[in-house]
């Protein structure tokens, strides 16, 4: 039985619906692992509960010895697994990174999920367990999960509506309450998710897998781009930002010798010189098929970019040592298993 909420709701139905509020505020609001310790329910009813939709989370948890970064391996009911990251940052954020589908179908060259093909699409549950795990972990020092970035195994947008579900949780008030501002969606592209995004009234934040500055760099790293090219791309974002008002991000990664010149920051600072558009580098965590740019030529990219006028941050790399680019463990797993 592969994990899914409509087992939840199932159980609730012909109950008060205060039974659901009062079951929904121990898996959100208390963060309870064992329908047993949830004493506002009648025995009978967490009985049945514990039955069909068990809460025990059970996981392969790394921690990194160079950052404040842990990483689960989550195992799921049908055998397979995901990766989840909770990136914890110096400023008291914790972010966590999930998968929204087991493995990716497009390919990227440069992601170690990519290379892992695909198996299938995540429940909405089992989203929310990969933040419901750290949300446990991190109760327990008297903290929460801030923030959720849909940037771990898989492309969201191809699991639109399991997503957006689990999105729809995260922020409720009966969910895990977590601002909608604080909640990022990252896009290979995917011209069909941005515009269903754009018509969904939620402040989320979009993010687009950009990491080239033209057509041809983009087609030799990204097969995807075939199918949707920079121009679609940009001008789906473009009324995406007229729809919504909301900034979005471009994701690069600097690849050396592939997509980090001089001359590739200047044609991207062309590209990218557009109201509410923020570039955001990032520092690769090496793979088999590319090695991460330079410290010095990351700084050279990044100053042409501000010097044009682009608005540039920079994430720098969390867990290189608990193989922290999403597929690494997975990857290594199923080499093994093999």
């Amino acid at each position: 039985m592969i994990g899914d909420l409509n087992n939840f709701y199932q159980v609730f139905s012909g109950q008060p619906s205060y039974r659901l509020r009062q079951a929904e505020l121990f898996i959100f609001g208390e963060l309870g692992d064992d329908w047993a310790n949830a004493k506002s329910l009648p025995e009978g009813l967490r009985q049945k509960l514990a039955s069909l939709f068990p809460l025990e989370i059970k996981a392969r948890l790394l921690a990194s010895q160079k950052s404040a970064s842990l990483k689960i391996l989550l195992p799921l009911q049908d055998g397979l697994e995901v990766e989840s990251v909770l990136m914890r940052h110096q400023d008291g954020r914790n972010t966590v990174c999930v998968s929204s589908q087991v493995g990716c179908s497009l390919g990227c060259l440069f992601c170690a999920t990519g290379q892992l093909g695909f198996s299938r699409n995540l429940t909405a549950w089992e989203i929310l367990q990969q933040v419901l795990f750290f949300s446990r972990w991190l109760q327990k020092e008297g903290q929460r999960v801030s923030n959720v970035v849909f940037m771990g195994m898989g492309e969201p947008f191809l699991n639109y509506d399991n997503v957006l579900s689990a999105i729809k949780i995260l922020n409720a008030k009966n969910g895990l309450s977590i601002g909608a501002r604080r909640l990022s969606i990252s896009t290979v592209g995917i011209v069909e998710g941005i515009e269903k995004l754009a018509r969904e009234n939620l402040q989320v934040n979009l993010a687009i897998s950009l990491h080239a500055p033209n057509d041809k760099i983009r087609s030799q790293i990204i097969p995807a781009n075939k199918k949707y090219p920079l121009a679609r791309i940009i001008k789906a974002v473009d009324d995406y930002i007229e729809k919504t008002g909301r900034k979005v991000m471009f994701e690069y990664v600097l690849l050396n010798g592939v997509n980090d010149s001089a001359e590739n920051a200047r044609a991207l600072a062309v590209l990218m010189k557009k109201p509410l558009y923020l570039v955001n580098l990032i520092l690769h965590n090496q793979t088999d098929n590319f090695r991460p740019s330079s410290g010095g030529q990351a700084k050279k990219f990044k100053e042409i970019l501000q010097k044009s006028g682009i608005e540039v941050s920079q994430r720098y790399r969390f867990g290189e040592d608990i193989k922290a680019a999403c597929g690494q463990l997975a990857g290594e797993r199923k080499e093994r298993v093999d």
